[in-house]
């Protein structure tokens, strides 16, 4: 290797490193002196830096949209949402994906979290599983990521080796990907397609991006896996209509929305959502359409799981 090109690899990891500590690593002036003031002082410190958050998810609002209609189109065709991460960062994205499937009622495989380490990295870290390139790859493999899929690298950092190969080998293999990090162009940014950066700043902690940057991811999180499961129908007005019932809870919740809907009785609504075999979409199109339970089944089908338009065009 030359004397100017080892100057050159070397010239721009320092101004990654200067990068990183000008935002997740650097010290909050704001919180020096934050164990040594009382309880109440201390929480005060902690929600004054977390009002931030949301100003900063605000600022790229634009962007946020924008990968939500490209993963839709992607999924409307088939396609999964994967998201892959390391430490917090990681189990962000199993968490988001794990609340889906009860949530709207969806596949568990539609969206997937992959974190560094395995499962074992859930509870406790895992020894350099954030430094192993080799590993990211072949958890790609493992869940045959493909070109119908979008997968979305999330990193405080902007630097996590495990992220970055994993979105170099998506690229390589023509798979569109996104990005989640909180410091500004920054190498996961530069190889993501549609990278979001959420510059929020010295945590109250040093380098404990659990803390407002993962509060962030979060934020953004929620908003991609809700934005799309409305798009895909799962969601009618403000109700889950397509939430699973597993428990009482979740019978009570059905209930309750037949009977915010419709505006019936209780017992009204219990006997319609055993007629619709506990199927809240089936029941809101067989009261208002007035259809039997398969034709309301075929109805939703022939719309893509949408009730509206079921109910718009028919009702």
């Amino acid at each position: 290797m030359s004397t100017c090109y080892t100057f050159f690899v070397n010239a721009n990891r320092r101004k990654e490193m200067e990068a990183e500590k000008r935002s997740t690593e650097q010290r909050n002036p704001r919180t020096y002196h934050f164990d040594q003031v009382s309880t109440l002082e201390m929480v005060q410190l902690m929600n004054s830096e977390d009002k931030k958050v949301a100003e900063v998810v605000k600022n790229n609002l634009v962007h946020i949209a924008k990968l939500i209609d490209e993963i839709y189109n992607l999924m409307k065709k088939g396609g999964r949402l994967i998201y892959i991460g390391a430490g917090t960062s990681g189990r962000l994205g199993i968490l988001d994906a794990s609340e889906i499937p009860p949530t709207f009622g969806v596949e568990n495989n539609l969206i997937q979290g992959i974190i560094a380490g395995g499962s074992t990295a859930l509870q406790n870290a895992v020894e350099n599983a954030e430094d192993d390139k080799t590993q990211a790859i072949q958890d790609l493999k493992e869940v045959n990521l493909n070109e119908n899929d979008f997968l979305i690298g999330i990193a405080s950092s902007g630097t996590t080796p495990y992220v970055f190969e994993a979105l170099r080998y998506a690229k390589s293999k023509g798979i569109n990907t996104g990005s989640i990090t909180c410091t500004e162009n920054n190498m996961i940014s530069q190889v993501a397609k549609f990278p979001i950066e959420l510059i929020t700043g010295p945590e109250v902690i040093t380098g404990s991006t659990r803390l407002k940057a993962g509060t962030a991811q979060k934020l953004v999180l929620n908003m991609i896996s809700t934005c799309i499961m409305t798009k895909m129908g799962k969601v009618y007005s403000n109700y889950m209509v397509d939430l699973k019932i597993t428990n009482k809870k979740l019978y009570q919740r059905a209930t309750n929305m037949l009977m915010d809907i419709l505006e019936i009785s209780q017992p009204e609504a219990q006997d319609l959502l055993q007629q619709a075999n506990e199927n809240v979409k089936a029941a809101i199109v067989m009261k208002l359409v007035g259809v039997s339970y398969t034709e309301s089944v075929e109805l939703i089908n022939k719309n893509n799981g949408k009730i509206r338009e079921v109910v718009e065009i028919d009702g």
